[in-house]
């Protein structure tokens, strides 16, 4: 069983399932060619229940896509269309012979005052703008989608790219996050001490410390660390399988991209990023208490006890909270544009310098959604 067919008067909804693949090649013709289209007016198709569908499926699918049209049925799809199937029709379409040019007719416009320049790049980069608004919820949309198919799916998921995600991402990373993380606490615990010194209040640096370190620049610095170094890496990866026509190959082989190449990059961030926070916050600490002792002469034990009483039961889970959503904002912006590297080099490396930046910013609007949130709820 191929298909599931459901006719309503001249309305048809044909629900795709099982394997459309080469093997199955012959059973497919056999059963499309038993679909009666007559008196059909609306022909509505499902993919979501489809199990496997390359090259040949898509084909298959894209001729029965044809007949139903030349007959005058009016076909829809239920959400997008495979990208198999769009791969199949760019290709005839790129294959087919190019229309000899016609020249445009020149349209005078009389009455009609002449443009400014800059207004025309400003109405340009506002169209180009919301365009690509549309194509990241588009992005967003199927990624959660795929995301929410494989957490169901345990099975399924990919251990070893996880694994390789979380090494690349996470466990190279602790050495420069350790260092920005401890040099970034020796200078607000200095700078604090400077100022507090002189008030006899320089016990309130750990306090400062404590709470900067756990609710913010621990997670913040981490993930802008991340950002320049993962975010980087998956528009660069990505972008070169687009140059390379990898990722056509595995559409036409039927293997979802976002099921192998995004997700598992998702997951391995979002488990890597909280991780490495753990981590800056406590070189971060360190690096309070090491001051601390050489500058006002705090015992380790009076730092250690001040650092227990100005926590409070949320600032450590404030900053862990915000670890798996800037990974998660990372990661999606990463991935999303190297999915968008076309034609050049050149395009990879504006869109691998786009990512970089649009992932910080990203990070340091969601922290201070974060912060807004949570002084809302007076946490």
């Amino acid at each position: 069983m191929y298909f599931e067919a459901a006719r309503t008067g001249t309305h048809v909804e044909l629900g795709l399932t099982g394997e459309w693949q080469a093997l199955q090649v012959g059973a497919l013709q056999a059963a499309l060619a038993q679909v009666d289209l007559t008196g059909v007016q609306d022909l509505r198709i499902g993919t979501t229940r489809l199990a496997a569908l390359d090259l040949t499926g898509a084909w298959e699918l894209r001729e029965f896509v044809r007949r139903a049209r030349a007959a005058g049925v009016r076909v829809g799809f239920d959400g997008t269309p495979p990208d198999q199937l769009r791969l199949v029709d760019e290709t005839l379409a790129s294959a087919a012979p190019a229309a000899p040019a016609v020249p445009p007719v020149p349209v005078i416009e009389e009455g009609l005052p002449e443009h400014s320049p800059h207004l025309v790049a400003l109405g340009r980069q506002a169209v180009g703008a919301g365009k690509d608004l549309v194509d990241a919820l588009a992005f967003l949309g199927r990624s959660c989608v795929t995301f929410v198919r494989e957490l169901a799916r345990p099975l399924q998921l990919k251990p070893i790219a996880i694994a390789r995600h979380i090494y690349d991402t996470g466990i190279t990373a602790v050495p420069i996050v350790s260092l920005i993380a401890f040099l970034i606490s020796i200078i607000i615990a200095y700078m604090s001490a400077r100022q507090l010194i002189g008030l006899g209040a320089e016990i309130y640096v750990v306090d400062l410390l404590t709470i900067g370190v756990l609710r913010e620049l621990g997670v913040l610095l981490t993930a802008i660390i991340v950002a320049g170094r993962s975010g980087s890496a998956f528009a660069a990866e990505l972008g070169s399988m687009r140059l390379n026509e990898e990722i056509d190959a595995l559409e036409a082989t039927g293997v979802d991209p976002f099921q192998l190449l995004v997700v598992p990059r998702i997951i391995g961030l979002a488990l890597a990023l909280p991780l490495l926070t753990i981590i800056a916050d406590i070189i971060g600490l360190a690096g309070g208490a090491l001051l601390c002792r050489y500058l006002l002469d705090m015992p380790l034990t009076q730092y250690a006890g001040r650092v227990i009483y100005a926590m409070s039961p949320t600032t450590f889970w404030v900053g862990m909270i915000k670890a798996p959503v800037f990974a998660f904002l990372i990661a999606l912006t990463g991935c999303y544009r190297g999915m968008q590297v076309r034609g050049s080099a050149r395009a990879l490396g504006n869109l691998v310098t786009t990512a970089v930046v649009q992932s910080i910013f990203m990070v340091i609007l969601a922290d201070a959604l974060f912060a807004v949130l949570f002084m809302e709820m007076d946490i």
